[in-house]
């Protein structure tokens, strides 16, 4: 393939979700390869460039401007990675860099150090952004810290060579002192193009984090960097390589532009067909805002991320009363109410549950939003027979024992996760059992930290402990256990809960936060509907989903296959 054809017909490649960022990659990999320009005969070769880039070392090395190279060792590669055009040099990085690598003052925020007026440039610096040029920063040293830090110059290239984002470059633009996690490379001639050199650190990146050297942090020390290849175009070409290179990359942008610009249009279609839907005044109404949204389903859902909105939309109408169609023929939900209230009574008279003292009344002023007429407002706590957690003494727990121990880390959307469980013994287990006793069919919700509001209905049939993080539901015959899921995953239900979550190390939902909850109740007929219409909205989505996942797999490899197919035919060129 030419790629010349390949770039013109690329706007429509990039549709694929990485199509951008390899198109970036293959510009990238064309122009160190000398395919991207063509060559000049005229130009004076690489090799006489060369000859000039020595002497000037020589000189500065004479004239002290740089030290003197240290012996090559180890050298990670004996030979250039691919053939380049016959007017190029691979040379080395020691031959074209004075290479040296950052200082950090000790203590960390010593305001002796830190707080000053010379810019400190770290790791953080150089990959918090993708521009070319680094020109300003946001912490400073002190004159005294810079004495414990490395001065680094306008021109200079930086490169971070420790860390996850080991392999960044960037050109400065400013004075200042680096740390040390970013080394710097010292172009001491005018002989390279400094943005030709960028580029190919940039190309470069994948290939750095391969072969770091640390033990434990990811780490690219100044003796592989000297050992570094690098292909030398003439001087002329590298001018022409970056001016072509920066053209190519403003198309990139362009079509990234366009491409998120075509997606937030999509999104905010999306985000209206549903706000149009979720304020349907009945079930008719809904239904003809769905039947839009179906019409319209290869517009608004063309990628993953836009079906988790269509979710939420759906739990919030089934907790509306909008999903299904009322029944006035079906029990009431203040007559389960009254029903659930009876048993309870008759519970603690029995000794099967405890007696708590009775919930605030629901007041009219606190309604969220209006109900079908059968429907009513009621606190969690009195929809439900028990609402407990579990120990909030960390037990000793081991990978084996005699009874499972569940931890909010154990909990997951589908289902108890049984990875990497630990256990506790029989004498733990019974004192933990005896207050918070999960059983099958039960509703366990996650009340402490970052994933706080995830739900799940008890899928084990044994016994097992619980930590405080995980809540138990346990619900009379006159509630859906499925209905009462989806209601606490509903938007409305996660929103009220995660408001004003206490805690300073782990915020947490109180056992008396959920106890007070207005939750809304249907009659239990028109719960089983809920739960019905609910699971096949879901199957659609996980269908739509699964769907948009195996198209973005599909034109990934299709990229992949297609960039690869170009680079392959380049190679057969050379």
């Amino acid at each position: 393939m030419n790629p010349e054809t390949f770039f013109e017909n690329f706007d429509l490649l990039c549709e694929a979700p990485n199509g951008i960022e390899k198109l970036r990659e293959l510009i990238l990999q064309l122009a160190v390869m000398g395919k991207l320009v063509p060559q000049d005969p005229n130009d004076e070769p690489a090799s006489v460039l060369l000859e000039k880039i020595k002497a000037e070392k020589q000189r500065c090395i004479i004239s002290k401007e740089i030290q003197a190279d240290k012996k090559l060792s180890p050298i990670i590669k004996e030979t250039p990675p691919w053939i380049i055009p016959p007017s190029w040099e691979w040379i080395r990085f020691q031959e074209i860099f004075e290479i040296t690598r950052g200082g950090s003052p000790r203590p960390a925020g010593d305001p002796q150090y830190f707080g000053g007026d010379i810019p400190w440039i770290t790791v953080k610096e150089i990959t918090k952004d993708s521009e070319k040029y680094l020109t300003i920063t946001t912490d400073f040293l002190t004159e005294l810290g810079s004495k414990r830090s490395r001065y680094i110059y306008p021109l200079d290239l930086l490169l971070t060579n420790s860390g996850a984002t080991l392999g960044v470059p960037k050109i400065s633009k400013i004075k200042g002192c680096i740390n040390d996690g970013v080394a710097r490379l010292n172009c001491f001639h005018d002989l390279i193009s400094k943005d030709y050199a960028y580029y190919y650190l940039s190309q470069q990146t994948r290939a750095f984090r391969e072969v770091n050297q640390g033990m434990g942090q990811p780490n690219l020390n100044t003796s592989i960097l000297a050992g570094w290849f690098l292909p030398l175009p003439p001087l002329a070409e590298q001018k022409c390589i970056v001016t072509k290179v920066d053209e190519l990359m403003v198309l990139c942008d362009k079509l990234e532009a366009r491409r998120r610009k075509k997606q937030e249009i999509k999104s905010k279609l999306n985000s209206a067909a549903l706000e149009r839907m979720l304020k349907a005044e009945n079930q008719e109404e809904f239904g003809q805002h769905w039947q839009r949204i179906c019409e319209n389903f290869d517009l608004l859902y063309d990628n993953p991320e836009n079906v988790e909105k269509l979710r939420q939309a759906i739990l919030q109408l089934a907790v509306q009363g909008k999903l299904v169609e009322q029944n006035p023929e079906d029990e009431p939900a203040s007559v389960l109410i009254e029903k659930i209230g009876t048993k309870k009574r008759q519970m603690v008279k029995e000794g099967k549950i405890k007696k708590v003292s009775p919930l605030k009344q629901v007041s009219e002023c606190e309604f969220p939003f209006d109900l079908p007429k059968n429907w009513i407002w009621i606190r969690l706590g009195d929809g439900l027979l028990k609402l407990t957690d579990g120990t909030h003494h960390s037990p000793t727990n081991e990978s084996t024992g005699d009874f499972k121990y569940i931890t909010a880390k154990n909990i997951k959307t589908d289902g108890i996760d049984l990875t990497n469980i630990t256990y506790v013994t029989s004498k733990i287990h019974e004192e933990i059992y005896s207050r918070c006793d999960p059983e099958y069919g039960d509703i366990l919700y996650i009340k402490d930290g970052a994933t706080t509001g995830v739900t799940v209905i008890n899928d084990l049939e044994e016994q097992f402990s619980m930590l405080s993080s995980v809540a138990l539901m346990k619900l009379p015959s006159e509630i859906e256990n499925k209905y009462l899921l989806y209601m606490l995953r509903s938007p409305y239900f996660y929103s009220l809960m995660r408001e004003g979550m206490s805690g300073v190390a782990i915020t947490r939902v109180t056992l008396t936060k959920l106890n007070n909850a207005l939750v809304p109740l249907p009659p239990l007929n028109e719960q089983k509907r809920i739960v019905e219409i609910v699971e096949q909205f879901m199957g659609l989505c996980d269908e739509l989903e699964s769907k948009l996942r195996k198209e973005r797999e599909d034109s990934e490899k299709l990229m992949e296959t297609v960039v690869r197919g170009l680079l392959e035919g380049v190679v057969a060129e050379i």
